[in-house]
């Protein structure tokens, strides 16, 4: 390791990084062994994921206030502990009740752990290595989207789902260990937080996403009327609180809210099919979980290798051209997959879709945060970021929810047939979410120092 990158500091921050994103696709695989144990129906399965990207969503917010507030050390330390913690009580859960509420505790762990990584490496490493510091970090979190789909498709198939959790703890442990040796513990004590914020933003998308999956009976309604309420009232809040989670100042430049429009629909409609997807390929086609996460690579790998030439495009055609021929690719994955689908589909008729669906990915999430933060001021570059990472993180959960409403209405997880149809409604639901991202996209300005502005 070159001077002023320290090797310990890098494993320490990236391993950090690497078991949060791991944890996600390895879940993933895992779905459809955690329906067959709890005798789930499609609703209850999705909350399993979004129990957990709700937490992570909301709590990311108030990670680095955190972190300041008790020392950035000590923040990761707790994030690495609840995280740790929690994977055992997912592994060790007898029912779903535990095991959704284990699943909020540990996205609460991984939203503070994650930033929190970041910060410590930035922390403890000279300014001029910190882009190849940086870069090795996301590097990490890119591996463990690649080979997530095998880690999750082996474990899952030889030893069971729970030892998709049990992985975690030595790797936690270990973490925990050797934050103390590695890295110093920092702290402004400025750091504060709107707790109020975060808990009326918190029951808005909660309630909302409740009144998605529960169909048209009264417990919809009135969720959906306490969310719409619970989300007035946060807007309110945020106007006049003095350190509010959100920051109403960066929202009013057009330029940032569109692009995360765009963002929030892109990750709706393609992590909504995702978690479909990975159960269609088991349940309907009949591949087993490591032969499942085998045939997804070429949509887990490609982003990998496509985000590296994406970022070299943007000082040719800028990012906005890059983000929208990102959401056009992903957008036309899901219309092919629409048109080819039925219960005993050959697999080389979904590999273009796929493919495509993997550029597409590669293409838009390289260059997301770059757009996003050229439409603010330096001074605001960290409230902005906190805001991109988490509207992504509220699209992936309005898309499992939405999607999995879609497929409720339409299919039926018992019969192949009838699974096939609802997925295909929902495919073609996710396309049009998509076809609306490229239109937003196509009518965001262009940042002012693109190359074609």
């Amino acid at each position: 390791m070159k001077p002023g990158l320290s090797t310990g500091v890098m494993a320490l921050t990236a391993g950090a990084a690497f078991i949060a994103g791991l944890d996600n696709l390895v879940v993933t695989l895992a779905l459809p062994a955690i329906q067959r144990d709890f005798g789930l129906g499609v609703a209850g399965l999705s909350w399993t994921v979004n129990a957990y990207t709700l937490t992570f969503a909301v709590v990311m917010l108030a990670a680095a206030a955190v972190g300041e507030r008790i020392g950035r050390r000590t923040a990761f330390q707790v994030g690495v502990g609840v995280f740790t913690a929690a994977s055992v009580a997912v592994a060790l859960a007898p029912g779903i009740e535990v095991l959704v509420m284990a699943r909020a505790v540990q996205g609460i762990g991984a939203a503070i752990l994650v930033p929190l990584s970041l910060t410590l490496l930035v922390q403890e490493t000279v300014e001029e290595r910190r882009p190849v510091a940086i870069a090795i970090w996301s590097a990490a979190q890119g591996l463990a989207t690649a080979i997530g789909p095998l880690i999750g498709g082996a474990i899952v198939e030889f030893v069971g789902w729970q030892w998709a959790f049990w992985i975690n703890v030595p790797i936690g442990l270990v973490l925990l260990l050797t934050a103390p040796r590695l890295v110093r513990d920092h702290t402004t004590g400025t750091g504060a937080f709107d707790l109020a914020g975060l808990v009326g933003l918190t029951t808005g998308v909660l309630t909302l996403v409740i009144a998605l999956t529960a169909g048209g009976s009264p417990l919809a309604i009135g969720a959906g009327a306490w969310g719409l309420v619970s989300l007035a009232w946060f807007l309110r809040h945020i106007q006049r609180s003095r350190n509010p989670v959100i920051d109403p100042r960066v929202l009013r430049s057009k330029g940032f809210g569109l692009t995360n429009l765009t963002a929030l629909l892109v990750t709706a409609g393609m992590f909504g099919v995702v978690f479909l997807l990975t159960q269609y390929l088991q349940k309907v086609l009949g591949y087993g979980p490591l032969q499942a996460g085998l045939l997804t690579l070429p949509w887990t790998l490609l982003p990998v290798l496509a985000a590296p030439v994406a970022g070299q495009l943007v000082t040719k055609v800028g990012t906005k051209a890059i983000l929208t021929f990102g959401a056009l690719l992903q957008a036309t994955s899901l219309v092919l997959f629409g048109l080819v689908l039925r219960p005993d589909v050959p697999y080389l008729l979904l590999l273009p879709g796929l493919l495509l669906a993997g550029l597409g990915m590669g293409a838009f999430f390289a260059v997301l945060a770059t757009q996003a933060l050229r439409f603010v001021a330096t001074k605001d570059e960290g409230i902005a970021s906190g805001i991109n990472n988490f509207v992504r993180e509220l699209g992936v959960l309005i898309g499992v929810a939405m999607l999995t409403a879609v497929f409720m209405a339409t299919g039926d997880q018992a019969d192949a047939t009838r699974f096939t149809v609802g997925l295909v409604v929902s495919l073609w639901v996710g396309a049009a979410v998509l076809t609306l991202a490229v239109v937003v996209s196509l009518l965001t300005p262009e940042p002012a120092d693109s190359p074609t502005a």
